[in-house]
């Protein structure tokens, strides 16, 4: 293969590498005053990298470990706007609480690589290459705060549960390896199809569990509410969002491009842990009085309807879920903005009684936080609903799947009482005392993703629906 033809394949991956080595060295001299510099470069870094992300040449390089296809660009470019934001989010944030470190965005642009290598993947050595990079980083930003025992507590719960899921992941990887002889999954899925042993099996098992962490899907969701709860706002917002994301891809890549003709065995297993997510989402939220503990049971009922169009095996399964993750992703992005954005008396706003009478107070905010609620409900007409019409459309769209997307419908409706409840007590029960000025950054970010769930998502799906179908086409699926 041509070097220069790899290379410039890998060209978004080698703008970030290299401008993360660079600012790197750059903050080391500046110290945390250059913070600012510092975010600013590494969004400028981002903004390249998503630009030649979109218009980069399809291919594959590095003999089949790293593949550049329809989906790969699609998932990268909004996973590099979405870490943009959180540098944002996290420069304003980090200046309040008097907590500057130019590590932070540093920090980001490393784990955005990481997720850039997860959905370019063609091998078991690029993938976990890419998912430890990620993971790595993660860890660290979870336990930012280190004067902060949640914050503590959270990074090291996050590292040992994610060491965890590497050893199943290994050692799943491993039996592949032993039982087909190749890391590619080319390879791979030219091997299951002559003779799918049941050593195999077990290993795509033990894969799928490993990669079911990194999205928290239940029963790997332990770690979930405890790192959303200690680890700081802006972390908490990029870690709901991109790296689900780029792990989503990664189980479609694995089990579509090396698995395809397994899927009777994987689809089983996908379908038990996505069913158990939804009832953990569902029934784990209701007892929540957590905003960010609330928002971590939501996000594990998420995953599990995004399992569903994984388990549809389809290209319009592909489809929706590119679409799902895209209109979650800006969902749960505004509303940690929003909830960074409130504070009262210089303390953050983190518990659903703390939002009480919010109408009588802020009516924006309330509207805000109103629109997109009912938008990660699934409420139409807002951007979350049409996230899982595609979802539920792409079940019932195979034979034998309706009656587990009729399971998402009705935990779907469960859920709703935790988001309901926040919004009863936004509009309907007394205040409470005034709230902070808002921060410019956080406001305006809550404010887009607000105005994207409705209207703005009605009209981009216009343009967004045949970008994705374009890049689930590049699976060659049916």
């Amino acid at each position: 293969m041509d070097l220069n033809l790899g290379l410039n394949l890998a060209l978004p991956e080698l703008i970030i590498a290299v401008g993360a080595l660079v600012i790197l060295v750059f903050g080391a001299f500046r110290g945390d005053k250059g913070m600012t510099s510092v975010s600013a470069l590494c969004g400028v870094v981002l903004i390249a990298a998503a630009y030649f992300a979109a218009f980069v040449e399809h291919g594959t390089a590095f003999s089949g470990s790293f593949v550049i296809d329809g989906v790969a660009a699609f998932a990268k470019v909004f996973i590099y706007i979405s870490a943009v934001f959180v540098i944002v989010l996290g420069q304003g944030y980090f200046d309040r609480v008097g907590n500057r470190r130019f590590e932070f965005p540093i920090l980001i642009l490393l784990a955005t690589l990481g997720m850039s290598m997860m959905v370019s993947a063609g091998d078991l050595i690029a993938l976990y290459i890419g998912i430890e990079l990620q993971s790595l980083a993660l860890y660290v930003l979870a336990a930012f705060r280190r004067d902060d025992p949640k914050g503590s507590e959270a990074g090291l719960k996050y590292f040992v549960l994610g060491a965890l899921s590497s050893g199943l992941l290994l050692y799943g990887a491993s039996l592949v390896y032993g039982f087909t002889g190749s890391m590619n999954f080319n390879d791979i899925a030219v091997a299951a199809a002559a003779n799918q042993q049941t050593g195999l099996i077990f290993g795509l098992v033990f894969l799928i569990c490993g990669l079911a962490f990194k999205i928290s899907a239940a029963p790997f969701h332990m770690w979930t509410p405890d790192v959303y709860e200690g680890a700081p706002t802006p972390v908490v917002a990029f870690a709901a969002g991109a790296p689900k994301f780029a792990a989503l891809v990664l189980i479609a890549r694995v089990l579509m491009g090396g698995f395809e003709d397994s899927i009777e065995q994987w689809r089983q297993v996908i379908l038990a842990i996505s069913v158990m997510s939804f009832i953990v989402g569902g029934l784990g939220g209701l007892m929540q009085k957590n905003i960010k503990r609330l928002m971590a049971y939501s996000s594990i009922a998420n995953m599990g309807y995004a399992l569903l169009a994984i388990a549809a095996g389809t290209e319009y399964g592909v489809q929706a879920l590119l679409l799902f993750s895209v209109l979650y992703m800006v969902d749960t992005l505004g509303m940690f903005a929003v909830q960074m954005a409130l504070s009262r008396k210089g303390q953050p706003v983190e518990n659903v009684a703390d939002l009480t009478g919010m109408s009588k107070i802020s009516m924006p905010t309330t509207i805000v936080i109103t629109i997109l609620m009912l938008s990660l409900l699934g409420m139409p007409p807002l951007g979350g609903f049409w996230g899982k019409y595609y979802i539920f459309g792409s079940a019932l769209a195979v034979e034998g799947l309706w009656p587990f997307a009729a399971l998402g419908l009705a935990a779907s409706v469960l859920s709703a009482f935790y988001y309901l409840r926040i919004l009863k007590v936004m509009w309907f029960d007394a205040p409470t005392d005034e709230l902070d000025k808002a921060p410019a950054e956080a406001k305006w970010i809550a404010y887009g993703a607000a105005a994207f769930a409705f209207p703005i998502a009605m009209l981009a799906l216009h343009w967004l629906d045949p970008l994705a179908q374009m890049a689930a086409s590049s699976f060659g699926l049916k």
